[in-house]
């Protein structure tokens, strides 16, 4: 099979690319082990995450890391030998977290955060998707009175990013969102954030962009992209008992992807955050919106199999055995707002989120290694800017003027 690209990697990230390149008249061929949407694509919290202007940074407060220190809260648990093994990377994230690096950061990530909600419009309605997305934004609690106070004080400082949101005390939180307990044990007040979109079964929302690409004449395949090889001024892959031979390829895999450039010569530092997901039965108890434990660090969503409870982040090796630690004391704080039902799955759902220590993607051409691209390292946004970054790599390839800077996200600022 003769193409112009292959992309490799069939997440969102890739189903994206694939789409974007198609676009520009390039004939593309996607191909992942598996069908499109596994993976972090299917896993996530289901936020179209506009209001995610500040990326996830490593707490620098003494209070926070004396909490985390602990190993109890949903919001983070370690496994102390992976991140002694990765050490020199966890160092350049905290680097990296300072309020000027943050800064860069948050400057670098801005343009795929303005465009994400846009371009995943662009491809809801193409792909006849919009019964899987909601448009009433998500809203976000604090516990402690006192917190909350602080954050409804500062929250004015993001009006330069534009953003649309409501300020709820109890007493409202209570009206827009009946199901959340409020006052003592429970809800404190809440920030309604309006911009972003929520999707009630992300899985099925890539499957739908993955058949936008297909019907389009895009080639689906599987196979193994570990197989990927360059020869004679081409990239070839292994699809099954044949092979694609491509122009172009793009590696665009998620959490295997620093791996598969290590071969082709491009050290590409990554943590590992792992999370976890499971659905439950709640009945009358089910929220209208999702809803974000900013202090305990998980989200409840309004799913198709019901409420989506998903954890914050665990460091530890991506193929390392499962830990129900996290998820039942997510599953303890949550009860405390709403009553849990009985869990759909036998077994909880787990994926890796791959995170570069500056917060960014990696995105562009491959030093060194003509016709191979990036596309991956998504951290927690990936479902969000996977549209928007597709376009910016496609762009890029294309030799078309992009439309954000490409120089914060290229492959050898490491």
């Amino acid at each position: 099979m003769r193409v112009d690209v292959a992309v490799l990697g069939a997440g969102i990230v890739g189903v994206s690319t694939a789409l974007h390149l198609q676009a520009r008249g390039m004939d593309v061929a996607l191909l992942d082990r598996g069908p499109p949407g596994e993976g972090a694509s299917f896993g996530n919290a289901g936020l179209i995450e506009r209001s995610s202007v500040i990326p996830t940074a490593f707490p620098r407060q003494a209070a926070a890391l004396a909490r985390y220190a602990l190993n109890r809260v949903p919001s983070v648990r370690y496994d102390l030998a992976y991140l002694l093994w990765n050490a020199p990377v966890l160092a350049r994230y905290w680097h990296h977290s300072s309020r000027a690096n943050l800064r860069l950061a948050i400057a670098a990530m801005l343009p795929l955060i303005e465009a994400s909600v846009d371009e995943h419009d662009a491809l809801i309605a193409q792909a006849g998707a919009g019964d899987l997305v909601r448009s009433d934004g998500w809203i976000g609690i604090w516990r402690t009175p006192k917190t909350f106070a602080a954050i409804a004080e500062a929250v004015h400082r993001l009006d330069r990013f534009n953003l649309s949101y409501s300020v709820l005390d109890a007493a409202q939180l209570a009206r827009v969102e009946p199901t959340i307990r409020v006052g003592p044990g429970g809800a404190a007040g809440g920030i309604h954030w309006h911009d972003p979109r929520t999707v009630t079964d992300p899985g099925a929302l890539v499957k739908r962009y993955a058949d936008l690409f297909a019907r389009r004449g895009g080639r689906l395949a599987r196979g193994d992209a570990e197989s990927l090889r360059q020869a004679h001024g081409r990239w070839s892959v292994a699809a099954g008992d044949a092979r694609i031979e491509a122009r172009h390829a793009v590696i665009a895999l998620g959490a295997g992807a620093s791996r598969l450039a290590r071969r082709f010569g491009r050290s590409v530092p990554m943590l590992m955050k792992r999370g976890y997901h499971r659905h439950y039965l709640v009945d009358d108890a089910m929220p209208s919106h999702a809803v974000a434990d900013q202090e305990q660090g998980f989200v409840m969503s309004p799913m198709a199999r019901g409420l989506r409870l998903t954890t914050g982040v665990e460091f530890a090796l991506a193929d390392a055995p499962p830990d129900a630690r996290q998820l039942r004391a997510a599953e303890a704080a949550a009860a405390q707002l709403l009553p849990l039902g009985d869990p759909v799955e036998a077994t909880p759902w787990l994926g890796v989120r791959p995170c570069p220590p500056d917060m960014r993607p990696v995105i562009g051409p491959a030093p060194g290694a003509d016709g191979l691209w990036f596309n991956f390292g998504h951290a927690h946004h990936g479902l969000t800017v996977g549209p928007a970054t597709g376009r910016l790599l496609a762009e890029m390839l294309a030799g078309e003027q992009p439309f954000a800077d490409p120089a914060p996200y290229r492959a050898d600022r490491f």
